[in-house]
């Protein structure tokens, strides 16, 4: 079983992969840039470092295995040690490729160096975008000719000279037709404007009484404004609704703002202990309910 490949669905969800007693790949989001060296545009993507403090369980890494295996929780945990003491091993002598992710290897120091893979982009916002590089646009110049014509003087000498005064005659006929048909429409825009006026005076001068008015309603609008939280330290995730209100009954007992946080992609009812805003928060929270209550308890982020 390669965790590796867990680890590279869960970047694509998540912006915090833990493994277990080895570090945690860690995402954020860069905006769109321009090389100014190579002039091309690269869109919006999650850059990934690796943090090796990242030590403690959160659950996530293993409750997505069990999930998709079909394990048990405690199961999917001794495979991940398993691969972390295999992974321990391997860089001390080569190279640790973590499947599409990136490359760890280790500096003179002993201390973790990664390496990113800069083909993969996780960001799910900027699926299909690939990086746009500068074409280079041609002008060409065209040459126009102008052509000038030259006018024949022998045709214009040989116009006879009773079509002159047709052509004449008709066009003072098409000049005092146009004539006509201007003012008969500036007589009749001038009537209706009259008209106008004289129905607007009567609306001003009207005076409307309502003997009985209706009497004046009063609402009352209320906005609700969720504050969203998308950090969520989830207590569990059952089969049946009438559990999960038991869970959530249980934990709010112990003082926990603990409440049904929605259905996951197989139909399992999660359960949270609470949730926050900010992340750091989350992960203290989740370390103490490990610690104290439940060992099971894993960090989800809702989007």
């Amino acid at each position: 079983m390669n965790i590796a490949n867990y680890i590279n669905d869960l970047l694509y969800r998540y912006n915090c992969i833990i493994i277990p007693n080895f570090g945690g790949f860690v995402t954020n989001k860069i905006s769109a840039k321009i090389d100014e060296a190579s002039n091309t545009l690269y869109p919006p993507k999650k850059q990934i470092t690796f943090n090796s403090h990242l030590k403690e369980n959160d659950g996530l890494l293993a409750n997505y295995i069990a999930t998709s295996e079909n394990i048990s929780f405690e199961k999917a945990s001794k495979v991940i040690d398993l691969a972390v003491i295999e992974w321990k091993n391997e860089i001390q002598t080569i190279p640790l490729q973590i499947g599409s992710v990136g490359v760890l290897v280790l500096n003179e120091r002993g201390q973790i160096i990664f390496e990113p893979n800069k083909t993969v982009n996780y960001l799910t916002a900027s699926f299909g975008l690939s990086p746009i590089e500068p074409v280079s646009i041609k002008r060409y110049q065209e040459q126009v000719k102008t052509l000038i014509p030259v006018q024949n003087t022998e045709d214009k000498k040989g116009i006879p000279t009773f079509i002159k005064y047709a052509a004449t005659a008709a066009i003072l006929l098409t000049l005092s037709f146009v004539g006509n048909n201007l003012y008969q429409q500036n007589e009749k825009q001038s009537i209706l404007a009259n008209q106008e006026k004289a129905l607007e005076k009567k609306i001003q001068s009207a005076t409307f009484v309502i003997a009985n008015p209706l009497p004046t309603i009063e609402l009352n609008v209320v906005k609700e404004i969720e504050i969203l939280k998308p950090f969520h330290v989830v207590a569990g995730a059952f089969q049946f609704t009438e559990n999960a209100d038991k869970k959530v009954t249980q934990l709010k007992e112990l003082g926990y703002n603990s409440k049904i946080i929605g259905v996951n992609k197989w139909g399992l009812t999660e359960v949270s202990f609470e949730s926050f805003t900010d992340r750091n928060d989350a992960i203290n929270s989740l370390y103490r309910i490990q610690k104290s209550v439940s060992a099971d308890a894993w960090l989800l982020v809702k989007k």
